[in-house]
Protein backbone atom coordinates (compact mmCIF):
# COMPACT_ATOMS: atom_id res chain seq x y z
CA UNK A 1 0.00 0.00 0.00
CA UNK A 2 1.89 3.10 -0.60
CA UNK A 3 2.08 6.11 1.24
CA UNK A 4 -0.03 9.15 2.02
CA UNK A 5 1.34 12.25 1.82
CA UNK A 6 1.67 12.67 5.64
CA UNK A 7 3.42 9.07 6.13
CA UNK A 8 5.83 9.81 3.39
CA UNK A 9 6.43 12.94 4.96
CA UNK A 10 7.06 11.46 8.50
CA UNK A 11 9.07 9.00 6.63
CA UNK A 12 11.53 11.44 5.11
CA UNK A 13 12.05 13.41 8.56
CA UNK A 14 12.96 10.43 10.08
CA UNK A 15 15.16 9.32 7.29
CA UNK A 16 16.96 12.62 7.73
CA UNK A 17 16.89 12.33 11.61
CA UNK A 18 18.70 9.09 11.19
CA UNK A 19 21.55 10.56 8.69
CA UNK A 20 22.24 13.24 10.83
CA UNK A 21 21.89 11.78 14.14
CA UNK A 22 19.70 14.02 15.35
CA UNK A 23 17.39 12.47 18.35
CA UNK A 24 20.60 10.17 18.66
CA UNK A 25 22.96 9.64 21.49
CA UNK A 26 25.76 11.78 19.72
CA UNK A 27 26.06 13.26 16.63
CA UNK A 28 29.01 13.42 13.98
CA UNK A 29 29.45 17.30 14.64
CA UNK A 30 30.07 16.71 18.21
CA UNK A 31 32.20 14.34 18.45
CA UNK A 32 34.43 15.97 16.02
CA UNK A 33 33.36 19.61 17.24
CA UNK A 34 36.49 19.13 20.34
CA UNK A 35 38.64 16.63 19.57
CA UNK A 36 42.15 16.41 20.31
CA UNK A 37 43.72 17.36 17.30
CA UNK A 38 46.96 16.01 18.63
CA UNK A 39 45.46 12.24 18.26
CA UNK A 40 44.06 12.57 14.86
CA UNK A 41 46.75 10.27 13.60
CA UNK A 42 47.14 7.94 16.98
CA UNK A 43 45.88 4.37 16.66
CA UNK A 44 45.05 2.27 19.85
CA UNK A 45 46.01 -0.90 20.51
CA UNK A 46 43.62 -3.98 18.29
CA UNK A 47 42.14 -1.14 16.49
CA UNK A 48 42.65 -0.72 13.69
CA UNK A 49 42.17 2.69 12.28
CA UNK A 50 42.99 5.84 13.75
CA UNK A 51 40.47 8.60 13.90
CA UNK A 52 41.36 10.84 10.73
CA UNK A 53 41.18 7.37 8.95
CA UNK A 54 37.10 6.89 10.27
CA UNK A 55 36.76 10.72 9.01
CA UNK A 56 38.08 10.49 5.83
CA UNK A 57 36.72 6.93 5.26
CA UNK A 58 32.85 8.45 6.11
CA UNK A 59 33.71 11.29 3.76
CA UNK A 60 34.82 9.02 0.86
CA UNK A 61 32.30 6.18 1.11
CA UNK A 62 29.55 8.78 1.86
CA UNK A 63 30.46 10.67 -1.52
CA UNK A 64 30.78 7.52 -3.15
CA UNK A 65 27.18 6.81 -2.93
CA UNK A 66 26.14 10.18 -3.74
CA UNK A 67 28.10 9.61 -7.26
CA UNK A 68 26.42 5.98 -7.35
CA UNK A 69 22.72 7.79 -7.16
CA UNK A 70 23.34 10.53 -9.22
CA UNK A 71 25.67 9.53 -12.03
CA UNK A 72 24.85 7.23 -14.99
CA UNK A 73 28.85 7.03 -15.45
CA UNK A 74 29.80 5.81 -12.20
CA UNK A 75 32.65 3.78 -11.95
CA UNK A 76 33.12 1.36 -8.96
CA UNK A 77 35.76 2.22 -6.38
CA UNK A 78 38.32 -0.56 -5.39
CA UNK A 79 38.00 -1.56 -1.87
CA UNK A 80 39.46 -1.45 0.28
CA UNK A 81 42.09 1.22 -1.59
CA UNK A 82 39.92 3.71 -2.52
CA UNK A 83 37.67 3.72 0.71
CA UNK A 84 40.15 4.68 3.30
CA UNK A 85 43.13 7.33 3.48
CA UNK A 86 46.89 5.52 2.72
CA UNK A 87 48.36 8.42 5.01
CA UNK A 88 48.69 10.13 7.90
CA UNK A 89 47.08 13.88 7.62
CA UNK A 90 47.15 17.39 9.10
CA UNK A 91 44.82 19.67 10.83
CA UNK A 92 44.14 21.58 7.90
CA UNK A 93 43.27 18.93 5.79
CA UNK A 94 40.90 16.76 8.84
CA UNK A 95 38.74 19.85 8.63
CA UNK A 96 38.50 20.10 5.06
CA UNK A 97 37.55 16.26 5.11
CA UNK A 98 35.15 17.33 8.41
CA UNK A 99 33.34 20.09 5.88
CA UNK A 100 33.06 17.82 2.86
CA UNK A 101 31.55 15.35 5.08
CA UNK A 102 28.88 17.39 6.58
CA UNK A 103 28.38 19.19 3.25
CA UNK A 104 28.13 15.90 1.53
CA UNK A 105 25.79 14.85 4.45
CA UNK A 106 23.39 17.72 3.26
CA UNK A 107 23.69 16.96 -0.28
CA UNK A 108 22.05 13.79 0.62
CA UNK A 109 19.36 15.67 2.73
CA UNK A 110 18.48 17.84 -0.11
CA UNK A 111 17.24 14.68 -1.96
CA UNK A 112 15.14 12.97 0.97
CA UNK A 113 13.49 16.65 1.14
CA UNK A 114 13.09 17.14 -2.57
CA UNK A 115 9.10 15.56 -2.68
CA UNK A 116 9.63 15.14 -6.32
CA UNK A 117 11.87 12.56 -5.81
CA UNK A 118 10.60 8.92 -5.37
CA UNK A 119 12.49 7.45 -2.35
CA UNK A 120 11.68 4.19 -3.73
CA UNK A 121 11.82 4.23 -7.30
CA UNK A 122 14.45 2.69 -9.04
CA UNK A 123 17.57 4.40 -9.89
CA UNK A 124 17.62 4.87 -13.76
CA UNK A 125 21.26 3.79 -14.18
CA UNK A 126 21.30 1.17 -11.41
CA UNK A 127 17.24 -0.18 -11.23
CA UNK A 128 18.05 -3.05 -8.83
CA UNK A 129 18.60 0.02 -6.37
CA UNK A 130 16.75 3.02 -4.67
CA UNK A 131 17.77 6.13 -2.95
CA UNK A 132 15.75 4.79 0.19
CA UNK A 133 18.32 1.74 0.26
CA UNK A 134 21.27 3.76 0.10
CA UNK A 135 19.84 6.23 2.62
CA UNK A 136 19.53 3.50 4.74
CA UNK A 137 22.83 2.15 4.15
CA UNK A 138 24.65 5.55 4.87
CA UNK A 139 23.00 6.32 8.12
CA UNK A 140 24.08 3.02 9.63
CA UNK A 141 27.71 3.50 8.15
CA UNK A 142 27.15 6.94 9.77
CA UNK A 143 26.29 5.52 13.23
CA UNK A 144 28.66 2.57 12.75
CA UNK A 145 31.51 4.97 12.55
CA UNK A 146 30.24 7.83 14.41
CA UNK A 147 30.25 5.33 17.66
CA UNK A 148 33.93 4.05 16.87
CA UNK A 149 35.32 8.08 16.91
CA UNK A 150 33.59 9.07 20.46
CA UNK A 151 35.41 5.75 21.38
CA UNK A 152 38.82 7.05 20.43
CA UNK A 153 38.28 10.51 21.68
CA UNK A 154 37.30 9.38 25.11
CA UNK A 155 40.31 7.13 24.73
CA UNK A 156 42.04 10.34 23.36
CA UNK A 157 40.90 12.74 26.11
CA UNK A 158 41.58 10.75 29.06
Amino acid sequence: MPLNRTETQILRKHLIESLSGEKAHITFERVVADFPLNAINKKVAGIPHSPWDLVEHMRLAQRDIIDFIQNPNYREMKWPDDYWPNAETDTKTWNESIEGFMADRNALIRLIEDNSINLFAPIAHVPDYTIFREIIIMANHHSYHTGQLLYLKRVFKS
